[in-house]
């Protein structure tokens, strides 16, 4: 990691909750030149989420983390899975807070300008 990253936000997804194992995932998005990844030793999963959009997730071949992703949506984009960095200090603010909807109920507000039933704009 070179830069700081080009958005972050927490999902509530239901994807981002079943992949963290908690009530919502929290990710920091680089842009891909400004981001070295320093092993190959990972599992590359591949899927569609429910709009038909393309996902790539890696995975840590020891413990099954993922690491990172890739969404069709932001191309040129790598992101990081908040809880990955070492050590996990947050550095970064939340700037979106996204899939409300689906928001676990104990969940109090967290701290992001932009939020969205659903996904927000990658532009």
């Amino acid at each position: 990691m070179f830069d700081e990253p080009e958005t972050t936000g927490a999902c509530h997804c239901r994807y981002c909750q079943l992949r963290s194992g908690s009530a919502f995932g929290v990710l920091a998005y680089f842009k891909l030149e400004n981001f070295l990844f320093s092993s190959d030793k990972v599992n590359t999963y591949e899927f569609s989420n429910d709009s038909g959009g393309a996902w790539k997730n890696q995975l840590c071949v020891k413990c099954g983390t993922t690491i990172r992703c890739e969404l069709e949506v932001f191309l040129g984009q790598v992101g990081i899975m908040g809880g990955t960095f070492d050590p996990p200090v947050f550095w970064y603010g939340l700037q979106n807070e996204v899939f409300i909807r689906s928001k676990a109920h104990f969940v109090g507000e967290l701290v992001a300008p932009a939020k969205s039933d659903t996904f927000f704009s990658c532009d």
